[in-house]
């Protein structure tokens, strides 16, 4: 995949796949450490220990039928490990699933991090039931929201009220994005 992104969009629809009703997306990005870190966490129905054996495989899927290969993790476990990092899941059947990819920041064959902005509009034009929960750290400097939230306070109730927002929602999205990159340049 072109872009980190990506990567956080096919785990959180592996959450989807597995019923959460709240996916947190973390990104933590240490630039005295060198460290790009990205964590999906989710409360869907999480794996038991036979299929926390075979999610590494890139022939295995879980609960969709419909795709017929899951590459999405073993591609970042094999990103990460190729940037001086590692790929860690943890799961509990019933109580969910968290992926933590940690990347070498400056390696040279890092992708960018891309539009994360796009991957949350994804996620909420697609899945509005869904509490989306958000944080990016860069440095000390550090901002997060919660979908749920956002969309409570706007007053929003269906999804034809949320599809005409969207696009400012991602703008609102790529400025805080934006000047969280800023404002850790500046410390």
């Amino acid at each position: 995949m072109k872009e980190l992104a990506l990567h956080v969009l096919d785990i959180a629809e592996n959450s989807v796949r597995a019923r959460a009703d709240r996916i947190k997306i973390e990104v933590l990005e240490n630039v005295g450490e060198d460290v790009l870190e990205i964590a999906v966490e989710d409360n869907g129905e999480g794996m038991d220990e036979a299929m926390m054996k075979r999610v590494r495989d890139p022939f295995f899927t879980g609960q969709s039928k419909k795709k017929k290969i899951g590459l999405g993790i073993p591609l970042l476990e094999q990103l990460a490990e190729h940037c001086d990092g590692k790929l860690d899941i943890s799961s509990q059947p019933r109580l969910g699933t968290k992926v933590r990819a940690c990347f070498r920041r400056s390696h040279i064959d890092l992708p960018p991090l891309g539009s994360m902005a796009d991957t949350l509009i994804a996620l909420f034009g697609s899945h509005p039931h869904i509490d989306i929960i958000y944080e990016h750290e860069v440095e000390e400097c550090r901002w997060s929201f919660s979908s749920r939230k956002l969309l409570e306070e706007i007053g929003l109730t269906t999804l034809g009220e949320m599809s005409q927002v969207l696009p400012g929602i991602r703008d609102w999205i790529e400025y805080h994005e934006q000047h969280l990159q800023e404002g850790a340049k500046n410390l």
